[in-house]
């Protein structure tokens, strides 16, 4: 199937828009209006983001995409509350985002582990942190480790484990605290590609067995597709809210949907959105101005082609 005959994006079953339809029932956890974020440099005024509006509801995955420089990052340390916006507001059930909190869990492309720590008082140092007894800190810890399935790895240091479970524990350790909202910015990016399958699927379990609402930044197309209920496409430059997809690709997911038509019109709209056709992209993109110097630093006879 080519993709003139693919169906449009906006198709969606009647199974999927009834899921919607759910979801818009649903309470507003996290709402953002007009947020903007400029940086001061000796050069004059950047501006990072500009007037982003958008909300998420109870239980929702979200992902956030983009190409390079639309600020992803800088969106979801503002909501973590590492930043500070300079216009607009970020609501976080109705009271304004000022700095971090318990209320939020954040999980990092870098795993951020004590390394001197445990698995389990790894876990355990945020509750102990909010002021939670040592055998409770345990119990929870423990439990969390259970649900990531990473119980048996408990008095393992960090160095003993492979990235996707230092991952899941990072996850657990951002989990521990019961946070209305997990903020997850590519965690899951310096992983290898079969890691980093596994590691969608554990999320995806994760989150239908937990009471969690999920921020998701990527720059992995499929990804956002396969983790998504809805996809928010920034542009950049600044970084403004290009389109706001519902990925119409029905749940429950599995890979073998990564070949399905709704999956494939998704992507295709989303590479038209951040990877538009060289005659309409800005001429600004420092990258396409790049060209490289090529010279032959082998034999001339030794073709590889």
């Amino acid at each position: 199937m080519n993709q003139e005959t693919l169906p449009s994006h906006l198709d969606q079953s009647p199974e999927v828009r009834a899921r919607f339809e759910r979801i818009r029932n649903r309470e507003v956890i996290l709402e953002v209006r007009g947020l903007g974020k400029r940086y001061r440099t000796p050069q004059g005024d950047t501006e990072a983001l500009k007037g982003i509006d958008f909300s998420v509801r109870r239980r929702e995955f979200v992902c956030v995409i983009g190409p390079s420089g639309c600020g992803k990052s800088t969106l979801i340390r503002i909501l973590a509350g590492l930043d500070q916006h300079t216009d607009g507001e970020a609501l976080l059930d109705g009271k304004p985002i000022k700095g971090p909190g318990q209320d939020r869990g954040m999980v990092f492309q870098g795993y951020s582990l004590f390394p001197w720590l445990t698995v389990k008082k790894n876990v355990m140092f945020g509750p102990q942190m909010n002021g939670r007894g040592r055998d409770e800190a345990e119990h929870d810890a423990m439990m969390w480790l259970d649900l990531v399935g990473l119980e048996k790895f408990a008095d393992a240091y960090p160095h003993q484990l492979s990235g996707g479970m230092r991952q899941r524990v990072a996850i657990a350790r951002a989990l521990v605290n019961q946070p209305r909202i997990l903020l997850m910015d590519e965690p899951f990016g310096a992983l290898d590609a079969q890691t980093r399958a596994r590691m969608q699927t554990h999320l995806i379990d994760i989150w239908k067995n937990i009471d969690i609402t999920v921020l998701f930044i990527t720059h992995d197309l499929d990804e956002a597709i396969y983790l998504a209920d809805r996809i928010l496409v920034l542009k950049a430059h600044p970084g403004e809210v290009q389109e706001v997809i519902e990925v119409p690709v029905p749940r429950p997911r599995t890979p073998g949907q990564f070949n399905s038509p709704e999956f494939r019109a998704t992507k295709a709209r989303l590479e038209e959105l951040i990877h538009p056709a060289a005659e309409h992209a800005p001429e600004d993109e420092e990258d396409d101005k790049v060209k490289p110097h090529l010279i032959r630093l082998t034999d001339i006879n030794d073709n590889v082609e």
